[in-house]
């Protein structure tokens, strides 16, 4: 379990009015280029940096920074967690998400928690620099390609029709049945069974059993109970 942390000052002084800003990536070499390339920054300055998005909570509670910059998969707490407890107990702190992944689970879940924005790891260090500081005004920053899934995905249809079967393994799904179970409640092959499956996710843009179920009882489309 990593919970390293480092701050350089306490408080919301600041130098010169410069944004204070704190990075969380677990990945050390990833971290430590990014505040290299941050520090070069004049209009901002690096007061902290974390291996975990826990030690990002702590970081924010005792230095009160105006962004916090999250990578998306840490230890301990990641990166969805880090924004929920961020922007729930620290509000002025405004949360970017950065990270290699842009599926729109992860974007929803990171925009649910509370980020301000999501920015991927390709970003130029002028779209960076210009994300953190229309955070810290409460502006909403998107990636362009993150921007472009949000809008295609706004355009689908706003419901989803599940097949007699498919909902009938889903149900099977929420009962807590594997594959092999389902296949015998259903009286088919496990193969068919994963198939179902695969379309369910595929409908409801998601990636697990667990947040088909989710989202399958938020949208109707299976009754709970």
């Amino acid at each position: 379990m990593s919970t390293a942390a480092k701050g350089t000052s306490d408080g919301r002084g600041g130098g010169a009015g410069r944004l204070r800003v704190i990075t969380a990536d677990d990945h050390t070499v990833m971290r430590a280029g990014l505040v290299a390339l941050l520090s070069a920054e004049p209009s901002l300055e690096i007061v902290g940096e974390a291996a975990d998005g826990a030690a990002a909570v702590a970081l924010v509670a005792r230095l009160q920074p105006d962004v916090a910059l999250l990578d998306l998969r840490m230890p301990v707490l990641d990166g969805v967690g880090a924004t929920a407890a961020i922007t729930a107990a620290h509000p002025r702190t405004r949360v970017l998400i950065l990270t290699t992944y842009d599926t729109d689970t992860e974007i929803e879940r990171a925009v649910e928690a509370g980020a301000t924005g999501y920015l991927l790891k390709d970003a130029t260090r002028e779209q960076l620099v210009d994300a953190i500081h229309a955070a810290s005004r409460g502006e909403t920053v998107l990636a362009p390609r993150v921007a472009q899934q949000l809008v295609a995905r706004m355009r689908r249809p706003a419901r989803v029709a599940l097949t007699a079967r498919e909902s009938e393994v889903l149900r099977a799904v929420a009962d807590g049945l594997s594959n092999a179970e389902i296949g015998r409640r259903l009286f088919i092959g496990e193969a068919t069974v994963k198939t179902h499956l695969l379309r369910i996710f595929a409908k409801l843009d998601v990636g697990d059993r667990t947040r088909a179920v989710v989202v399958a009882m938020e949208n109707g489309l299976l009754a709970q109970g």
